[in-house]
């Protein structure tokens, strides 16, 4: 896999690499994932409580997230990177209400704040990425134009 060619397509990474460890970790090591979110691992489960079923669900989820992350940025598919902007905004909304609410412990807080961040460096990326290829400040000089590598980042990829 070659590296990120653009601002946003390391912040893209960065999360992709993150939620493929983190869906790694709760499948291999589930009580370990379950004391990082704040949550309480008895050392006995009830007859019905399928805690283990549903980490399993959602382990294999960020592990496949992480995925579709690191395949968008091997293909730049800046179309993917905005959308994951809004969306992760939204989970940002979400998680924060969860532990408003006191459905999920505070801790679980840190998920939330994970995700707005995210999403804003994400958008500040793809920003910046576009001033880069408008010709704004950032952008390297004419001589590197003609380097080999990616380009520039054509501008219609601004967050809108």
């Amino acid at each position: 896999m070659r590296l990120p060619r653009s601002g946003a397509g390391w912040t893209i990474a960065v999360f992709g690499l993150l939620a493929l460890l983190l869906g790694a970790l709760g499948l291999i090591w589930p009580e370990t994932q379950l004391r990082l979110l704040g949550f309480e691992v008895p050392a006995e489960r009830a007859p019905g409580d399928y805690t283990g079923t549903f980490l399993t669900a959602s382990s294999m989820a960020s592990f496949n997230m992480g995925v579709y992350y690191l395949l968008a940025v091997a293909t730049e598919w800046r179309p993917f990177y905005r959308f994951t902007v809004w969306f992760r905004l939204v989970t940002f909304t979400v998680f924060s209400i969860a532990v408003l609410s006191d459905v999920a412990p505070d801790r679980f807080f840190g998920v939330a704040a994970w995700e707005g961040l995210g999403a804003v460096a994400t958008a500040v990326g793809l920003w910046w990425d576009a001033r880069r290829a408008a010709g704004g400040p950032g952008r390297p000089a004419a001589a590197d134009d003609t380097a080999p590598g990616p380009g520039p980042v054509p501008a219609t990829d601004a967050v809108r």
